[in-house]
């Protein structure tokens, strides 16, 4: 059985063909500057060489046709028809509370997702025209979306809901609904594996680092708690994203500097955060070698970064009361040693103790690792996430009539890891409660 996953951005669509028969990635790649001109598609499959095809792709009808007709090219294609493809996977960033988990598309799942683009207003428009496309060129097989929201649905009221007015939740649906969700509910499912532990028995943080940052406490296997609120502007301190801060502040710049709603929305999410503070970076490798050659700003991005982690992380792990593990993940909670050790540096109070060699090796995106001390109370893990083998997991779910539990929980990641022990008692648990 062959999935094609499909992430549409505003100008670009990400692409991937898995085999889930061999279990295997057989091609991937990007199409880029899509609705933008001079479009261009990168692509990649297994044992041949990378070709990269330029054609421009004014809308996201043309991007997914470029991508199709690659797929099946005599000489660099992957796959030799179209009907090879069983079903398509697409990313939804905002499901709302309707969706709890990933859906079959269908035109009122769609008249919901445009519903929803108003709390999405960057990311659901591009979505759902990658899907209204996909599905005009592929309209035989099934469609899913799989969304970034859905793992964080079983967070419980008092965790989600603001201390403002409730009519604005009752008129608007202003809550918390986090983000990052396949990310996170995948390297929760990996360290479930690596703790040989029942997942819904796993009290675990996961600290999701890259340009966008999200902090999750997982209780008992389900999303309990997450840093990303009612957008992905709360929370941590983000590439370009100011993160938490007093909201009062915004009206007064606003007020002072004569700006718009709309102007200062784009200053908190596009012209803050690190780029904030340094004035001129966002990737956390220039920062850490500013920083390391004296920079002031630098310097002080980095431990403005470092600190309100370790905040979300030791109020997580009051929240949860025990904790099994700290994972790391995304670019730079897998790739930089330097942020993790100063995350790491005096949280023992926790029963969190790291091995500063193992952690100085952990550095590829490919492979797993354990960087806790001998003596640590708590594992800690860096785990390189695949958000796209959620998206396939879950489309095969849905078409084989198996995705019926009541949370967006799987038992088939890694499968030869797991024991059917785990695997049936905790299917067991949910039937039960679903009954």
């Amino acid at each position: 059985m062959i999935i094609l996953s499909l992430n549409c951005g505003s100008s670009s669509v990400k692409y991937q063909l898995y085999n889930w028969t061999n279990k295997e990635i057989i091609a991937k790649g990007i199409v880029e500057r899509v609705t933008v001109g001079n479009s261009f598609c990168v692509h990649e499959v297994n044992h041949k060489e990378k070709v990269t095809l330029k054609q421009d792709c004014p809308s996201h009808r043309e991007a997914i046709k470029l991508i199709i007709d690659t797929l099946i090219h005599p000489e660099y294609g992957a796959i030799k028809k179209l009907s090879d493809i069983a079903a398509i996977g697409h990313r939804v960033v905002h499901g709302g509370e309707k969706f709890a988990k990933s859906v079959l598309i269908n035109q009122e799942v769609l008249k919901t997702f445009k519903e929803l683009s108003v709390l999405a207003p960057l990311h659901n428009p591009p979505n759902i025209m990658g899907i209204e496309a996909a599905m005009e060129l592929l309209p035989d097989i099934p469609h899913a979306a799989i969304m970034d929201t859905a793992w964080h649905q079983t967070m419980p009221a008092h965790v989600y809901m603001y201390a403002v007015p409730y009519e604005w939740y009752e008129k608007y649906r202003i809550r918390r609904y986090g983000f990052h969700g396949t990310s996170l509910l995948y390297v929760a499912k990996r360290a479930a594996v690596l703790l040989n532990k029942d997942p819904f028995q796993c009290n675990l943080i996961s600290c999701h680092i890259g340009n966008g940052v999200s902090i999750n406490a997982v209780k008992n296997g389900l999303s309990y708690d997450t840093s990303m609120g009612f957008t992905p502007l709360e929370g941590a301190i983000m590439g370009t994203r100011a993160g938490d801060h007093d909201a009062a502040l915004d009206f007064y710049v606003m007020q002072k500097e004569s700006l718009s709603p709309q102007e200062i929305d784009s200053i908190l999410n596009k012209k803050s955060g690190i780029l904030g503070i340094t004035g001129k970076y966002t990737d956390r490798r220039d920062v850490v070698k500013a920083a390391n050659n004296g920079e002031e700003r630098a310097m002080l991005a980095v431990e403005m970064e470092v600190y309100r982690l370790k905040k979300y992380i030791g109020a997580y792990a009051a929240a949860l009361g025990r904790l099994d593990a700290l994972i790391f993940t995304a670019g730079v909670g897998e790739m930089s040693t330097t942020t993790r050790s100063k995350i790491l540096e005096g949280l023992e109070l926790f029963g969190i103790r790291y091995d500063s060699k193992k952690n100085s090796v952990a550095r590829t995106r490919n492979k797993e690792s354990d960087i806790s001390a001998p003596d640590s109370k708590v594992k800690i893990f860096v785990i390189p996430t695949d958000e796209e083998l959620v998206f396939v997991e879950d489309v095969v779910a849905l078409i084989e009539g198996r995705y019926d539990i009541h949370t967006n929980f799987k038992y088939t990641f890694q499968e030869k890891d797991y024991k059917n022990l785990m695997r049936e008692r905790a299917y067991k648990k949910e039937q039960e409660e679903l009954s």
